[in-house]
């Protein structure tokens, strides 16, 4: 049997990390798809852990190396991806659970084909998602702006079909 990979993705504060969260507490046969970023690690947040912690020279020498299945540049010299390495060693053992933005979602939809399950989680309101994200505590005045501005534009994407 093929193993398969389970995309969820939604507006940064829509709330498919806790989603995907609760499916790894749930079902062992389900691995998490750890993504490669540039920007710096918050708080604890370890390398190999949460993410694979890059900076922005090495991500884009992993990009002209063909070393991802989807990157983004998401912000000036900020960078998320998903590295092929990673996956194909993962989906040897196990079904893969990924939690990313839109973007990198319809990509890893568009590579894996009908390997793949595509979720997206509607978020309530973009008013909702800056309540969320002023709770968390971790993301600046600045940052905010530009994560609901991102995120009025990807809750379009709730309404296409990917098939």
């Amino acid at each position: 049997m093929t193993n398969k990979v389970i995309i969820f993705s939604a507006p940064s504060g829509a709330g498919k990390s806790t989603i995907v969260n609760h499916l790894l507490k749930l079902r062992e046969e389900l691995e998490f798809s750890i993504s490669a970023t540039s920007r710096a690690p918050r708080g604890q947040e370890q390398h190999g852990v949460e993410y694979y912690f890059f900076t922005a020279d090495d991500f884009r020498r992993m990009i002209a190396e063909e070393k991802f299945v989807e990157y983004e540049e998401v912000y000036k010299d900020r960078f998320y991806g998903t590295l092929k390495s990673q996956v194909e060693a993962q989906l040897e053992k196990n079904n893969i659970l990924f939690d990313v933005d839109v973007k990198g979602g319809c990509s890893l939809k568009n590579y894996y084909g009908d390997r793949a399950l595509f979720v997206f989680v509607q978020a309530p309101s973009v008013e909702e998602l800056r309540n969320r994200l002023v709770g968390r505590g971790d993301t600046s005045p600045e940052e905010m702006e530009k994560r609901l501005a991102k995120a009025e534009y990807e809750m379009t994407y709730g309404n296409v079909s990917l098939t």
